[in-house]
C-alpha cells in the first residue's frame, strides 16, 4: 500500500469565496436611503401624477424621481460591495454600466425640473436613459435571483422591485392616468420601498459584515 504525502489538489469547480466589502450598519443606512427616495417619488406620483400638465407638477414629479434615483445609487452600492450579481468581470460590469445609465438619467431628472431648461434640445436625448436605467435594474434583479449570493427575501425582492418598468409602462400605455398613476405609485411601495426596508432590517441576508 502506498501512502501519499503530497497536498490534496485544490478544487477548481467551486466558486471563489468573496468577503463583502460593506458592514451591516452601512447596509442599513443605504437601505433606509432607498426607502426614503422611493417614498419621495411615490408621494409625488400620488399627489400630482406621473405626467402632470402644469409646470409645478412637472417639477414636483422630476424632483421626486430624482430623489428616487439617488436612492437607487444606494441600492447599487450594496449590490456592488456584496458582489450580488456574481464575482466575474461581466457580472460586476453590469453594475458599473448601470451606474452610467442611472447617472445620466438622474441628471436629466433634476435638470428637467427647472422650467427654463425643460425644453432645451440638448436635454431631449438624455430622456431615453430613464427607461434604459430602469430596464438595467430589472436585468440586475434577475441576475441576483439566479446568482443566489443574497439569501431569503433579499434574493427575490429585487426582481419584484425592479419589475417597475415592466409592469407600469404598459399600464400607462394602455390605461393612462389616473389608474396607471396608482399602479406605479403602489408598485414603488411594494417593491423598492419594501426592498429598502429588507436591507435596513435584515442586512445579513446580503452577506454584509456584522
Amino acid at each position: 500500500m502506498t501512502i501519499r504525502t503530497e497536498p490534496i489538489p485544490a478544487r477548481t469547480d467551486l466558486p471563489p469565496v468573496v468577503t463583502a466589502r460593506i458592514s451591516a450598519r452601512s447596509t442599513r443606512a443605504l437601505g433606509l436611503a432607498l426607502t426614503a427616495g422611493t417614498l419621495s417619488w411615490a408621494a409625488a406620483i400620488f399627489t400630482v401624477g406621473n405626467n402632470p400638465t402644469d409646470s409645478l407638477g412637472l417639477t414636483v414629479t422630476d424632483v421626486g424621481g430624482g430623489l428616487f434615483q439617488l436612492g437607487l445609487f444606494a441600492l447599487l452600492a450594496v449590490q456592488l460591495r456584496t458582489s450580488a450579481t456574481g464575482t466575474t468581470k461581466v457580472a460586476r460590469g453590469m453594475l458599473y454600466v448601470e451606474h452610467v445609465l442611472l447617472t445620466i438619467a438622474t441628471v436629466w431628472s433634476f435638470l428637467h425640473a427647472i422650467p427654463s431648461l425643460r425644453d432645451a434640445a440638448w436635454l431631449v436625448p438624455m430622456d431615453i436613459f430613464w427607461p434604459l436605467s430602469m430596464l438595467g435594474m430589472f436585468v440586475i434583479g434577475l441576475k441576483i435571483l439566479f446568482t443566489r449570493r443574497w439569501r431569503g427575501a433579499a434574493r427575490f425582492w429585487p426582481t419584484v422591485a425592479e419589475s417597475w418598468a415592466v409592469v407600469t409602462v404598459p399600464t400607462f400605455a394602455i390605461l393612462g392616468s389616473p389608474i396607471a398613476d396608482y399602479v406605479g405609485g403602489s408598485h414603488l411601495l411594494i417593491g423598492y420601498a419594501a426592498l429598502g426596508a429588507i436591507l435596513a432590517f435584515r442586512p445579513e441576508l446580503t452577506g454584509a459584515r456584522a
